[in-house]
Formats: C-alpha cells, structure tokens, sequence
C-alpha cells in the first residue's frame, strides 16, 4: 500500500523531544510513576529504548519534563489581581492538575533542574504575594502554608476509596456496621450527621480550608500599599 494511501492510525508518527515527553505523562496517567522506565515508555512508543536517547538523556530528564508539563497546565497568578482570589484561583488550578496527574503530587516541588514553566509559576506565585504587600519573608511562609495545604489535600483526595458527591456511602456503610458496640462514638456522630448526608462531597472541604488559610494570611497584608522592594 503507498505511504500515501496508508491509514492514519498505522503511520508511524515521528519521534521528538515533545512526543516522548507527552507519552510520558501518558503513561504515567495511566499505570503510575512507578510503571514509566525508558523500556516501558519505548515499548508504548513501539519504538526502542536506544531510539528514546536521542531526546532524552535518561529518567531523571524526563520527570524534569513532565513536571514542567504539568506546570503549564496551570494558570499562572497575576501580580495586578487581587491577591486572595488569585491564591484562591491557583489554589485550584494546582488542585486539578493533581487530579489528572495524581502521581505528580510528590514531585512538583522535587526537581534540581526546573523547567521554564516550572520557575514561570514560581515566579508568578511570589510575585502576587509581594505585590500584595507582603514581606519577603511572609511571602516565603505564605507560598509554604499554600502549597503544603494543597498538595496534602490532594494527596489525601487521590488516597480516598470513593470520589465524587454521594459516592461515600457504599464505602462508608460497611465501615460504620463496625461502630455499633459505641466504642467509637465521635466517629458515628461524623459519619451519620455528616458524611452520609445527602450531597456529602469530601471536595467541598478543600474550599474551607484555603479560606481559613487565606484569611489567617490577611492579617498580614499591611494597610497601605507601597513599593514591595522596600518592605
């Protein structure tokens, strides 16, 4: 059959440095960071090992690169917004990065050779804190409380047996039959007048504790603007 009459999906697409990286992450949505080796992402590729050299030196550039992906897909902060709704908006922005890419949560914060993306949104975050009027070193605290709230959240998001509004209850039920000898009464009391009401997200948490966060964090806005050079 001539190449030019050949189906799509049987043509061999070209190898590039972005095509590899992109079947990284791939791959890593699919089986987990554990399952992604230059052998497994070349066999998914249908290519080879030796082929994937070419673009990429070994692993450790390829998590450069598919941490750097994963921080383009977030909306970058703007110093001139207000403050509280950019953190706000970032907040989630990062959160539903980590949804797709539930394996990136423990390395965003982990490569010694960042991507341009990568200090891009570093970059940006600090910038908006500073333009708020926070200090260096508020800035450094707040950017720390921030991230450490949103990557333990979702963290402990991916970790749940059940996802979704009113899918807690098939998990949970069984869980609360073991709660009927009263050793457990605290626990009752917040799974029957909580999370087996109707319409129980455990999502809907996230939103509470940003904001106890973003409120904490005001108190140390200064009233009156100025240069952020000078503070």
């Amino acid at each position: 059959m001539p190449a030019t009459t050949q189906p799509l999906a049987e043509r061999r697409l070209p190898l590039s440095r972005e095509r590899v990286l992109r079947c990284a992450v791939d791959l890593a949505d699919q089986s987990g960071i554990a399952a992604l080796t230059i052998r497994s992402l070349a066999q998914s590729m249908g290519t080879k090992p030796m082929s994937l050299y070419y673009y990429v030196a070994n692993k450790d550039e390829i998590l450069d690169g598919i941490v750097d992906i994963v921080f383009s897909e977030i909306e970058l902060p703007s110093p001139a917004g207000d403050w509280r709704e950019e953190m706000h908006r970032r907040a989630h922005a990062v959160r539903a990065a980590l949804k797709r890419h539930p394996w990136a949560v423990g390395l965003l914060e982990s490569r010694s050779s960042p991507g341009e993306a990568n200090l891009r949104h570093h970059e940006a975050t600090l910038g908006t804190l500073r333009a708020a009027g926070f200090s260096v070193k508020m800035t450094a605290h707040a950017y720390a409380l921030l991230d450490s709230y949103i990557y333990g959240f979702a963290l402990q998001e991916a970790a749940l047996p059940f996802e979704g509004r009113d899918t807690a209850p098939e998990i949970t039920t069984p869980i609360i039959e073991r709660f009927s000898t009263g050793q457990y009464p605290h626990m009752m009391e917040i799974a029957t007048e909580h999370v087996l009401k109707p319409g129980y997200d455990f999502g809907d948490e996230f939103d509470f504790g940003l904001n106890l966060i973003l409120d904490g964090l005001s108190q140390s806005v200064p009233v009156t603007g100025g240069d952020p050079g000078q503070r």
